[in-house]
């Protein structure tokens, strides 16, 4: 997807963007910590006609919703959480001025609600409708996508999210992603066999799960700053942190100390996915570790998801953890390839209201 983009010769344009698993570093990317996710073979679909007025009529059949925007008004007041105009507001700084209407049908089999990043799935699949039905005058790559989806959901409206979700779905794949500055990230074209998605039916409190733990990692960090001006989170190793943990309240220490073993955790699978052939079962008990710090240390666990992890585990799996924000939504399964099916029926028995395989996903793309 490089360069200039515009179809306004096509009738009808399709978009498909993925959803994603977290398989390291939950609760690190507002901490400007890395995390490693992938796409999944989930996904939000857009089906774009154009027609004869100058409306974008959306219609998402799935939730019950619909709405139309009348592009003859311009940029109107963008409400909270609204990310289509915030997305077509962000890109008319780029040059992309819709002025075409179409009638536009949104569905997906992505789980809602679940930690599997429907919602920014969606931005995603509609920063991509925009960029190819109306142009844009910059260089475009999945990157750009990316940030435009990451800026219209999250930056635009004061969320406390990071990057983790719109680039793993923009660029695809299995990603590891550094939010810092300058942002850095590593792709891998790798096959993950056994990979299973559990859901618990539970819905998670993105919004004030991910506030609660960002300003209280956040606080820690800045504690410390206080007395070494120079501190730099990402070279605390679980070797050193003690000489830390004197400046950090007692109240706190928790979430320092979590911040610190699942950075050491993300960075111990880095190396594993940078080898040619993947160690399964040494990538699984990563995975379980590090289900161990969200639940044992930042409490995001809820019974329903520990029984389904311990489920999958004796039913012959590698390796489980809780996804994304918690207490609710879904966890990700490493399971030897020929126990899916075992593990799968498991996990569902302990009371999960689903369990399905997936595989890692090329990410969001225009259809040709």
């Amino acid at each position: 997807m490089e360069g200039t983009i515009s179809t306004k010769d096509k009738e009808t344009i399709i978009v498909k963007a993925p959803g994603r698993t977290c398989l390291f570093g939950d609760h690190q990317d507002y901490l400007e910590l890395p995390v490693i996710a992938c796409a999944i073979s989930r996904h939000i679909t857009l089906k774009a006609k154009k027609n004869a007025n100058c409306l974008l009529n959306i219609d998402q059949p799935d939730i019950g919703e619909k709405r139309s925007i009348d592009l003859n008004k311009g940029i109107i007041p963008v409400g909270k959480d609204d990310f289509f105009m915030a997305a077509i507001d962000l890109l008319a700084d780029y040059g992309c001025y819709p002025d075409q209407g179409y009638d536009i049908v949104i569905t997906g089999n992505i789980p809602i609600n679940a930690g599997t990043s429907s919602s920014s799935a969606l931005v995603v699949a509609w920063v991509e409708f925009l960029i190819t039905s109306f142009g844009c005058d910059v260089p475009v790559t999945p990157k750009f996508v990316a940030e435009m989806a990451y800026q219209a959901e999250v930056v635009y409206h004061g969320m406390p999210g990071g990057k983790m979700d719109q680039y793993s779905i923009g660029l695809g794949h299995v990603i590891y992603l550094e939010t810092g500055t300058p942002l850095y990230y590593e792709t891998f074209e790798k096959f993950i066999p056994g990979l299973i998605v559990g859901v618990s039916g539970i819905p998670k409190d993105t919004s004030g799960v991910l506030r609660e733990l960002r300003d209280k990692a956040q606080l820690s960090v800045l504690t410390i700053k206080k007395y070494l001006k120079e501190f730099d989170l990402s070279k605390v190793s679980i070797e050193n942190i003690g000489s830390y943990l004197a400046y950090v309240p007692e109240d706190l220490q928790v979430f320092f100390v979590a911040a610190v073993r699942n950075h050491s955790i993300t960075r111990e699978a880095l190396l594993e996915f940078r080898r040619p052939t993947l160690d399964l079962k040494k990538i699984g008990a990563l995975m379980l570790e590090h289900h161990g710090i969200l639940r044992d240390y930042l409490n995001i666990t809820v019974p329903l998801i520990d029984n389904m992890v311990d489920a999958a585990l004796e039913a012959g799996a590698y390796g489980a953890k809780i996804v994304g924000s918690g207490r609710g939504g879904c966890i990700v399964v490493l399971s030897p390839k020929d126990k899916e099916d075992t593990v799968i029926a498991s996990i569902r028995a302990v009371g999960a209201k689903d369990a399905f395989t997936v595989q890692v996903d090329p990410g969001a793309r225009v259809k040709k």
